[in-house]
């Protein structure tokens, strides 16, 4: 399962995803910085990414428009770069499940301290 991270998530934790979810990558890195949402959803469906983003506007659409792409969105405040990869590090196990097996549009994750 591959990753495309939304630009509201740091583009340099992308490194630390390969081993868990190979072929991840983050919007700028892929020069759509300022692609529209319709122009990055269309992206993630024809290149097999699901798409992470801490806005609720993938989610949103996910509801409407199904899937694929599928969406994990990130239900947490402006945090650092370690805490959304951890975030998504240590519900590997839980992403992958409700994509795969049960086959849900959208994951949402949250983080409490």
């Amino acid at each position: 399962m591959k990753l495309l991270l939304d630009e509201n998530l740091s583009r340099r934790i992308v490194p630390f995803l390969q081993t868990a979810f190979p072929g991840s990558t983050q919007i700028a890195l892929l020069g759509l910085e300022s692609a529209s949402d319709s122009k990055i959803w269309q992206y993630a469906k024809d290149n097999g990414f699901v798409i992470v983003s801490r806005d609720s506007d993938f989610q949103e659409r996910s509801l409407v428009a199904g899937h694929p792409p599928q969406v994990i969105w990130l239900k947490i405040p402006n945090r650092s770069k370690t805490v959304v990869l951890n975030i998504l590090l240590d519900h590997r196990t839980e992403i992958e499940r409700a994509l795969t097996e049960q086959n849900l549009a959208c994951v949402e994750l949250s983080h409490h301290d």
